[in-house]
């Protein structure tokens, strides 16, 4: 059964035909979405599976399987790009709030590091060429394919409404979609991994938890393969410091493909074709009073010296000092609090900000707001566990205080922040505000009545008199002054402040900064294997978090 639209709506029999597309696209949709539960099950299962010893799941197994996805996904890709070349009619639309051009260009350079990430990792495994399966290289060459032809196909693609082989194009959506989630979650039950063998030992090092990767619990090479010579570890510490960047890539992808399946044979209004964000790059440098961005620039340089201290510090075996710590809680207490008032100073500008609400049908943002609200749950599970632990165990010293107040302000920083991005985001574009009657009242008080006749929009009035130096043109200068406009620098201000602070804390934690085990009183609180539980499965989600704001906040300063 084609389920290509017609070319138009008759207007004889406009209900019989819409009503059949409309039942066939949840169909549709229903169809590509059991598919990627399908798939995304199967690779839980084996990445999950081949993470312990006592399952006879093997890296190799995992490796299997994501290159086998990543080659069929690239595949659909080559298909669904040579389809759109030689049939352009099958993309009547694009959205224009879809892919905006900076999330497209942090794309790039997330797929960018993960290219190199591959050559590390090619380079690791080519050290025990003599001693290992061939899949172990293989897999690093199919993920450099894979990124090349998704960031190209998403750089093209990412704006389409797509309206040929509709359900093919929903599921190969999805399965790619599955794919990037696939490798995602390899990359996280990796670092895991590492963690839990680092940390394992009362007094593992907290600093670095990055092992060679093959000396997983599931690995297979243990001592045979040993990484002996200076070039192999130079590829390996390479390989380990780009995961982030690895991670970070797939979650991306993983948010643009989600909103091209929503696009699949979607209509658009004629009115709505034109609205996106084509703010040019010197708009973007304007109308700001450089107070917000200067400071969030000083504390992502303060926060990246607290990171170094952290890290060489806790460069011994008995992991970070207590005075590190306290550096590292101290800093980000202070970088929390700011942005916490940062968002509420937002939040309160909107309150006298006259810029209508947009109602429009926008999957992006919808996506946006979905993925703030979720993500955001990780770091508050985070912080209450470490409330309980804190208030309810012992001992109270000071680390603990300080590891209190930073669970407190965690809580409260996400929740305004969240409030803040999600009211910028549907708000409309700034224009001049309404005038719903003629003003009653003069429109400002000056003493020089030549200049006052100038103004058509002022009436005379008889209250002005008096002399003032005061000329036409002046007047005039501060009539045509947009009311708003410190209301939008302000914006802009808060925006590029949050967005550097938000950028600090990914990288903390990212690349490697861990106090969760240095700091004791959750581990002697809850115990290890179940605090170790809780840190690895909701940190990913917060540091996720950082970088989906900070594209978020991108989005804001732009429409501000």
């Amino acid at each position: 059964m084609s389920e290509d639209p017609a070319a138009g709506p008759e207007e004889s029999q406009p209900a019989p035909r819409a009503g059949p597309r409309e039942v066939w696209k949840k169909g549709g949709r229903l169809l590509s979405v059991l598919l990627a539960a399908n798939a995304l099950l199967l690779a839980c299962a084996i990445i999950s599976g081949g993470a312990f010893n006592k399952v006879a799941v093997y890296d190799t197994d995992v490796f299997a399987l994501l290159t086998t996805m990543m080659l069929l996904a690239a595949l659909w890709i080559l298909f669904y790009l040579l389809r759109t070349v030689r049939c352009p009619e099958a993309v009547p639309y694009r959205d224009a709030h879809a892919g905006p051009i900076w999330l497209r260009g942090g794309l790039v350079l997330f797929g960018v590091c993960t290219l190199v990430m591959d050559v590390f990792k090619t380079g690791y495994y080519a050290s025990f060429l003599e001693c290992q399966s061939a899949i172990k290289i293989l897999h690093p060459l199919a993920q450099a394919v894979f990124v090349i032809v998704q960031t190209y196909f998403l750089w093209v693609s990412a704006k389409d409404c797509i309206h040929a082989h509709l359900d093919l194009t929903r599921c190969g959506l999805m399965f790619t979609l599955t794919t990037n989630l696939a490798v995602w979650m390899a990359a996280v039950v990796d670092e895991s991994v590492h963690q839990a063998s680092t940390h394992g030992t009362p007094h593992g090092n907290a600093s670095h938890p990055r092992l060679a990767p093959d000396q997983r619990v599931g690995g297979q090479l243990g001592g045979d393969c040993p990484c002996d010579t200076a070039i192999c570890r130079v590829f390996q510490r390479g390989y380990f410091y780009l995961y982030p960047f690895n991670i970070e890539y797939s979650l991306f992808a993983s948010t643009m493909l989600y909103v091209m399946w929503k696009n699949v044979g979607r209509l658009l209004a004629s009115s709505t074709l034109g609205h996106g964000h084509n703010a040019s790059p010197a708009g973007l440098l304007r109308e700001t009073f450089f107070a917000g961005p200067a400071l969030g620039l000083m504390l992502l340089m303060a926060g990246l010296a607290v990171f170094l201290i952290y890290e060489v510090r806790g460069s011994g075996d008995s992991g970070p000092t207590p005075q590190a710590l306290v550096t590292y809680y101290s800093f980000n207490i202070i970088c929390l609090g700011l942005m916490t008032l940062g968002s509420l100073s937002g939040s309160v500008i909107y309150r006298f900000d006259r810029r209508a609400m947009d109602h429009h049908k926008n999957p992006t943002r919808t996506l946006d707001v979905a993925l703030l609200m979720g993500a955001a749950l990780g770091q508050y599970a985070i912080s209450y566990y470490s409330i309980i632990a804190v208030v309810v165990g012992t001992p109270r010293d000071m680390l603990g205080a300080l590891n209190l107040a930073h669970a407190v302000l965690t809580i409260a920083q996400h929740t305004f922040q969240n409030v803040f991005i999600i009211e910028s985001l549907h708000r409309g574009p700034p224009g001049p505000e309404p005038h719903a009657t003629p003003p009653k009242e003069p429109c400002l008080t000056f003493a020089n009545l030549h200049a006052l006749h100038t103004l058509p929009a002022c009436p005379p009035t008889p209250s002005l008199v008096g002399s003032s130096p005061a000329g036409p043109q002046e007047a005039l200068a501060v009539v045509l002054a947009p009311r708003g406009h410190w209301r939008r620098r302000c914006l802009k201000d808060i925006s590029l402040f949050l967005l550097l602070c938000n950028i600090i804390l990914w990288i903390m934690p990212a690349f490697g900064a861990r106090p969760h085990f240095s700091n004791k009183v959750e581990v002697d609180f809850y115990g290890y294997s179940l605090w170790a539980a809780i840190v690895n499965i909701c940190l990913p989600f917060g540091i996720f978090y950082r970088m989906h704001a900070v594209s978020s906040l991108l989005e804001v300063y732009v429409l501000s």
